[in-house]
């Protein structure tokens, strides 16, 4: 039997020969690419900038399970070549970029390590700032009260974009409030960051401050624990002077530079780790306050700005308000007396604007513009009479303009006194954001109307030669 099975084996061996080499040569199996392992990340949020300076640039995001993250950044949008990595798993996602070049554009793209882009084409760049002291022209726009979801709220950020047009905003800031009616996560997602996010948030760097409304989120919480508050959650603030300035060592209040311009971001509302508040002269800000300005000695230019103004007859009252009338009595002197050239609020939902001046801590009955005015001028510039800007030197550093710009989304009101003694300007008819413009020695300050148009300016010079200053008060303008 073995014979046989053996011949026939024999006999057929040449046939499987032939078929397998007439057979076409098999070819090698492609690998399929398959999608990535488990469910990929989703944005929730963002991407927005934060503390921004000439060298760095913070990128948040949020996506709606943990990731790792991964920012991929470059000069050009088609080269990203440069990257910033962070292998922890986060749904809160927060990559500093560093080692940058001042006044430099970089486009960027958020994703994680698996490579996988969540946002990023060539409208996602930004601009670093200018070396600090530099007196190049740089912009800042101020929305005051912007968070309710309105129609204003949304025709003021876009006339503010098509005011800037092809033009660089270095910076925008928020006066407080900025999510209605309680600060809550869920309102700052859909009030805030979802109205801003496809023409401000990524890609002009944001520098808040928190509102009454803004605390609401977790009123009760004690002192101690208020960083725990959905404001705190959601911006990253230099509290240890990586901006410039002295280091506050808190969210609640910090100090920064953009170019020849020295920033005082302000606490009106929240109590400090004493429990005390921006009133209280012996208080943890007020001290902070006092180090700072005594070491900004070579900016030309000091901004402060906060929520709660000083003066106001629009929606609030600033004679009756117990919170208002102690800091205009026991806070605004301190910076008078430190040279801040401007100060910015918001909570009254109107625009407001005073002149030049210093001194005046009473009620609106008080004011007496002999007194307390520096200058009589409109500060417009623009030809008209009485209009030369407000002059400030390095030996005369006496005057502060106070702003209330808190119509950004809020909007109306006004008391049976409006307007305000003290005010050259005011308007609650319309909302609006201001912009700031700051360039060598000249800051012009404009109010961007929902209705496109600019209903107040004023501008302040420091440093005018003698025959410029002749110039100037004979409401000519200067030429270049």
């Amino acid at each position: 039997m073995k014979t046989v099975k053996a011949l026939l084996f024999a006999l057929l061996l040449p046939l499987l020969s032939l078929a397998q080499e007439t057979q076409p040569a098999a070819k090698p199996v492609a690998k399929k690419k398959g999608p990535l392992m488990g469910i990929q990340a989703d944005l929730l949020r963002g991407p927005y900038l934060q503390m921004a300076t000439p060298t760095s640039m913070t990128v948040r995001w949020r996506t709606n399970v943990y990731d790792r993250s991964r920012v991929k950044y470059g000069l050009t949008s088609d080269n990203l070549d440069m990257r910033a990595d962070d292998s922890t798993l986060v749904n809160e996602h927060i990559v500093t970029l560093k080692d940058l070049k001042p006044s430099t554009k970089y486009f960027y793209t958020v994703g994680n390590l698996a490579d996988t882009t969540l946002q990023g084409d060539e409208e996602n760049y930004f601009y670093t700032f200018p070396e600090t002291g530099s007196e190049q022209l740089v912009r800042i726009a101020g929305f005051g009260d912007c968070g309710n979801n309105s129609i204003n709220q949304r025709s003021v950020r876009d006339q503010v974009i098509n005011y800037l047009g092809d033009k660089y905003l270095n910076a925008w800031i928020l006066m407080g409030d900025n999510a209605y009616s309680d600060g809550t996560d869920a309102e700052f997602q859909a009030k805030f960051f979802n109205l801003y996010k496809d023409n401000l948030l990524k890609k002009y760097p944001l520098y808040p401050v928190p509102g009454n409304h803004d605390y609401h989120d977790f009123n009760s919480s004690p002192a101690n624990d208020q960083n725990k508050i959905a404001y705190y959650q959601n911006f990253s603030l230099p509290t240890q002077g990586e901006a410039g300035g002295v280091a506050s060592n808190t969210e609640s209040y910090y100090s920064y530079d953009i170019a020849n311009i020295h920033f005082l971001a302000l606490d009106s509302y929240g109590p400090d780790k004493k429990g005390t508040h921006i009133y209280d002269e012996m208080g943890e800000q007020v001290e902070w306050v006092k180090k700072d300005l005594a070491a900004n000695q070579n900016k030309k230019w000091v901004v402060a700005y906060w929520h709660h103004p000083p003066y106001t007859m629009g929606s609030h009252d600033s004679d009756k308000e117990s919170l208002l009338v102690k800091i205009r009595e026991n806070f605004i002197k301190t910076l008078e007396d430190g040279g801040v050239d401007l100060i910015i609020c918001g909570h009254s939902h109107v625009y407001e604007r005073t002149k030049l001046i210093k001194g005046y801590y009473g009620k609106e009955a008080d004011f007496d513009a002999k007194k307390y005015e520096l200058s009589s001028s409109t500060a417009l510039y623009d030809g008209s009479k009485n209009s030369a800007p407000y002059l400030k030197s390095k030996s005369n550093t006496n005057g502060t303009v106070y702003v209330v710009s808190g119509s950004a989304g809020a909007l109306g009101g006004h008391k049976e006194t409006w307007p305000h003694n003290a005010m050259y300007y005011s308007n609650n008819e319309v909302g609006g954001a201001v912009m700031l413009e700051v360039e060598g020695n000249r800051l012009d300050l404009k109010w961007i109307c929902s209705d496109g148009k600019i209903g107040d300016h004023f501008t302040m010079m420091k440093d005018v030669t003698k025959n410029d200053e002749k110039t100037l008060k004979q409401d000519k303008q200067l030429t270049k």
